[in-house]
């Protein structure tokens, strides 16, 4: 194999709710795509560089603003990032490469909008319009037994435990179960791996165990896809506001207050589209003198 030198590769760091990400301007570094997985498993090692739930890549868009693609720190590429995608924007416009409050992005979801809370040019929050969720299991995917296009409240068999779970894309596949106790660490990571490589799953899942509190609020714990137990999970967020207003738990056109491990965002679902807003931090930028992928 040729390996690929960097020196004074720069990157930022960000985080959303501690859903962090290392951000790399690849229309500048222009990485070759064979390496950027490979990059990904490198710069997100915890203890041996850098450390993050998953590298962001800035490329040129020929049909947005500007596109977003994400690879999570298993070196897989995800389709979507709430959390992301929100970190992206104030990167993208902090550093000068589309200074616009609002910014059409795309990623493989498709072109999303973010809108800008900007305070003296510093971007404090973001709101994105997660577009309409997906709701059909084969586009998921999830496999049933029956041959019913949606997947509501359906039985899974984990380890010594019966869940029912709801199935939503928000471009990328989550599994939403709703508990009357919040899960421990422990419990979390227990079911959350077994869930997320289940045969039902054939592309994986994020799976989100959801305590109810009340008609406008819920918390969320979060097993994410590749990456394991995360502090927040924007798309996982807006993904069981959608399955809870199927279930009628929630109602449309009202907003929601999420509270992750990390903190909180606020979740509208129109029954049509979902729009999630939250805050993001730079935490900071830093310069690698030579890496080798």
């Amino acid at each position: 194999m040729e390996y690929l030198i960097l020196e004074n590769l720069d990157f930022g760091k960000y985080h959303g709710l501690g859903n962090d990400y290392v951000i790399i301007n690849d229309i500048l570094w222009n990485i070759p795509e064979e390496k950027k997985s490979l990059l990904a498993l490198n710069l997100c090692e915890i203890h041996f560089s850098i450390g993050a739930d998953g590298l962001l890549f800035v490329c040129e868009s020929k049909d947005a603003d500007i596109k977003m693609r994400i690879f999570n720190n298993d070196g897989l590429e995800a389709e979507m990032c709430g959390n992301g995608i929100r970190c992206f924007s104030k990167y993208i416009y902090e550093n000068d490469i589309v200074k616009k409050d609002e910014i059409k992005i795309e990623t493989l979801k498709g072109i999303l909008v973010a809108k800008l809370n900007i305070i003296n040019d510093k971007v404090n929050s973001v709101e994105i319009d997660m577009g309409a969720p997906i709701l059909n299991c084969e586009e998921i995917p999830v496999i049933l037994d029956s041959l019913v296009n949606r997947c509501v409240n359906e039985q899974l068999v984990i380890l010594d435990k019966i869940f029912n779970f709801t199935a939503v894309s928000m471009g990328n596949p989550h599994a939403v179960i709703f508990t009357k106790e919040q899960l421990n660490d422990g419990n979390l990571n227990m079911y959350g791996a077994a869930i997320e490589s289940h045969d039902r799953f054939p592309n994986k899942v994020n799976v989100e165990f959801v305590k109810v509190i009340s008609e406008e609020e819920a918390i969320v714990r979060v097993f994410e896809r590749g990456v394991g137990i995360t502090k927040s999970c924007g798309t996982g967020a807006c993904a069981s506001i959608v399955a809870g207003t199927i279930l009628g738990i929630f109602k449309e056109n009202k907003p929601i207050l999420v509270h992750n491990d990390g903190g909180d965002l606020k979740i509208t679902y129109t029954g049509k589209r979902v729009f999630m807003e939250g805050p993001i931090e730079k935490v900071f930028d830093g310069i690698i003198e030579r890496i080798e992928v």
